[in-house]
């Protein structure tokens, strides 16, 4: 079992979508593309639990997409 970790990167926002595998590629682009200096802590912790495979794997078995538009609600 893995403990949650404390937050080492500033709030990106929030994000929602009705397809699963969208929401969480849009998730990993935002951190991986974030200026954030802690963003490394939290991308070692995403590939050691092999968070980017399993967004691959959802897609594959067709659960969803990869590909996605944000839309920004607070403009």
């Amino acid at each position: 079992m893995v403990n949650a970790s404390d937050p080492c990167m500033q709030d990106i926002g929030i994000l929602a979508s009705t397809d699963p595998v969208a929401v969480d590629q849009a998730c990993l682009d935002l951190v991986y593309n974030s200026t954030d200096p802690g963003k490394d802590k939290l991308i070692q912790r995403i590939e050691s639990l092999h968070g980017v495979h399993t967004v691959e794997a959802a897609y594959d078995l067709g659960v969803g997409n990869r590909e996605y538009e944000l839309i920004d609600l607070d403009k």
